[in-house]
């Protein structure tokens, strides 16, 4: 690829376009109408970390003398000189790889958009390039593994995205210089490790050594390679991006993103720590939600384990969720105006961990009954109630919340009312306080008409009456270790 000309198509189409590379033009781009329907995304973190299966940073530890990371890749493999995290690559084969089945799984889960990673920090590209040999369809997998992907999530109706976090690279491998091993000078564009930059011991990385021109270049033409080949209406952008001379860069990214995606509907950038002016995109919490509802549309992603984003054989690393708990997450997100980007480890050899399908049943499942209380639904004027409240911010997922039978969350569509029973009580008797009867003297209490209450998933009348103290709703035999919903149809 002519990376000149490269350039200058892109800066041609700022130039031309309705966005242009500053906030204030951004800033006029509007969420498009079709994301306010998303409730449910698939993260995918896959790549070459994923062989050596311990956790997605894995090829900076390993690096770091004395680290465990260092010590298991010496242990395992051998000195980082004589094995480099380079030598996975003709490991990560992704033979078993049918993306066709993942997106059925996909579907079936409830999930209506996904998000690949194109590029991790590592460097390797999951997708096809004309920037960098070190990519899945000349290396490793030999195959454009996110492009055929894509193409099977389109046409099984899902909206398509893709996350970079191409910019943590200036600084991942540095630690290798540190000693003999394979992250060695002189290095130039184009080289897998390069530019392995100083990442000294308690530096601030939003410090010296600033990213480069020559560097922040390159990660312009990657993410518009990304854009001009696979046309993701959502793309996701890794935490690094808020660096100060990154902010150019990302208002030249932005306006062509924004303005090639004029007409194909839209598109939507995520991010994290205000990287962008607030209006631009959409937040993004990872490992984390936020305590109250709000009135803009935000995101939280998480994983379904608790140590690792990929795959990991690692018994501290690879400690699963219930699906319970997952379920529970998805409910609070939605009830406060969010949507859940879930993430699932992939193995090298291109299939789902036995774990990661027995979660996606489980949603599937549940998503068979209860789905009319997550998509096409909006806020209620209250969204929770009960006495377990979520830590606001982000890596708040270490522990269960531990959801009790007086927990519930609310979503409206269609003038019926959802209440989501975060547990299921044992004798089968809920209580819905904020449904409680209400006269002129308690307003602004909700004072509407309750015609009819149903137990989504349970064929049997629900038995039900309301009083100054609550809606009560007997579930007679009905029970589920799920959260379960109740369908209040008002007048």
């Amino acid at each position: 690829m002519n990376r000149e000309h490269y350039l200058q198509e892109i800066d041609a189409v700022n130039a031309a376009g309705k966005y242009h590379p500053t906030w204030e033009s951004l800033s006029t781009h509007p969420v498009p109408d079709w994301y306010r329907e998303k409730r449910l995304g698939i993260f995918l973190h896959w790549g070459v970390f994923s062989v050596p299966a311990y956790h997605d940073w894995y090829a900076r530890n390993m690096y770091i003398k004395g680290s465990p990371e260092y010590e298991y890749h010496c242990q395992h493999y051998g000195q980082p000189k004589n094995f480099g995290f380079k030598d996975f690559i003709p490991q990560f084969k992704m033979e078993a790889f049918d993306p066709q089945a993942w997106v059925k799984l996909f579907r079936e889960a409830g999930a209506d958009y996904i998000v690949p990673v194109a590029e991790h920090h590592d460097g390797f590209q999951n997708y096809r390039s004309e920037l960098s040999h070190w990519n899945a369809a000349e290396m490793g997998p030999h195959r454009d593994i996110m492009g055929d992907l894509l193409v099977e999530a389109e046409r099984a109706g899902m909206t398509l995205g893709a996350s970079s976090h191409r910019v943590e690279h200036w600084w991942f491998l540095g630690h290798g210089q540190e000693f003999d091993s394979d992250i060695k000078q002189p290095m130039h564009l184009g080289d897998y490790a390069w530019p392995a930059m100083p990442e000294r011991e308690n530096q601030d990385l939003f410090s010296e050594p600033m990213p480069t021109d020559e560097f922040l270049t390159d990660w312009l033409l990657r993410c518009c390679e990304i854009v001009d080949r696979y046309h993701p209406r959502i793309l996701y952008f890794d935490w690094w991006i808020q660096h100060s001379a990154v902010k150019p860069y990302l208002q030249r990214f932005a306006a062509y993103y924004f303005n090639v995606m004029e007409g194909r509907g839209g598109g939507v950038i995520n991010y994290k720590h205000d990287a962008f002016p607030f209006g631009i995109g959409v937040p993004d919490i990872e490992r984390g939600q936020f305590a109250e509802a709000k009135p803009f549309l935000w995101q939280s992603d998480t994983s379904v384990m608790r140590g690792s984003w990929c795959y990991s054989v690692q018994p501290d690393k690879a400690v699963y969720k219930a699906p319970q708990e997952i379920v529970q997450d998805l409910l609070d997100v939605v009830s406060k105006n969010g949507r859940l980007l879930l993430n699932f480890g992939p193995k090298p050899d291109g299939t789902l961990a036995d774990k990661d399908v027995e979660i996606l049943h489980k949603l599937a499942d549940w998503m068979r009954v209860n789905d009319e209380c997550i998509h096409g639904t909006g806020l209620w004027r209250i969204n929770q109630e009960g006495p377990t409240k979520i830590q606001e911010g982000q890596f708040a997922d270490g522990a269960s919340r531990n959801f009790t039978s007086e927990d519930f969350r609310f979503t409206c569509r269609g003038g019926n009312i959802y209440a989501a029973c975060m547990a299921c009580p044992a004798d089968g008797k809920l209580h819905i306080r904020s449904l409680r009867e209400a006269d002129a003297s308690h307003l602004p209490l909700w004072h509407g008409i309750v015609r009819k209450v149903e137990v989504l998933g349970n064929p049997a009348q629900a038995a039900w009456t309301r009083d100054g103290e609550a809606l009560h709703v007997d579930l007679g035999t009905y029970r589920s270790d799920m959260p379960v919903v109740v369908k209040i149809i008002t007048d």
